[in-house]
């Protein structure tokens, strides 16, 4: 909880105030608890990932309707795109990580496409390093994404701004 209390001081101080910038932290802060979630039990929750997506799409309605289409084309497209992925390859990627697409483009809005470029920059560079340190072995073991799309997702917010 620590953790994600200071994502959301770092987002909120990058950001400035505004209340599109309390949004980005709440969002920053529950994408922390997502990525240590998944990271222990290799699930992303859809108690958490769904009513997050919500208010993020309820947030970006009432902070920033001239945006609000962005926000939800974003978060269908990303979400599609993972969804498609999983429906294809269901046991390299699973649906929680197209959820977490989903509140990414809901969170991000256009912004999703660097999130996710990040993050899969990531995963492919934690995959690379497993490899050499461990050699053929080390192709058998999954990493979960949704972690990795988090960091992408946060680095984003703190590099760019929110949405």
């Amino acid at each position: 909880m620590l953790l994600s209390a200071c994502a959301a001081a770092v987002v909120l101080v990058r950001a400035g105030a505004s209340s599109w910038a309390l949004v980005a932290a709440l969002g920053a802060a529950s994408l922390v608890w997502l990525a240590v979630i998944d990271l222990e039990t290799k699930l992303l929750p859809n108690r958490i990932v769904l009513p997050a997506t919500a208010l993020a799409l309820v947030a970006a309605l009432a902070v920033d309707s001239a945006r609000f289409a962005e926000h939800v084309l974003a978060a269908v497209a990303a979400g599609g795109f993972l969804f498609a992925a999983a429906a294809l390859r269901p046991g390299d990627l699973g649906m929680g990580d197209a959820k977490l697409a989903l509140l990414l483009g809901a969170l991000l809005g256009g912004a999703v496409l660097t999130a996710l470029l990040i993050g899969f920059c990531l995963v492919a560079l934690a995959g690379l390093a497993l490899l050499a340190r461990d050699g053929r072995p080390a192709l058998r073991r999954q990493l979960p994404l949704g972690p990795f799309l988090a960091a992408g997702a946060l680095a984003t917010l703190l590099l760019a701004g929110p949405a």
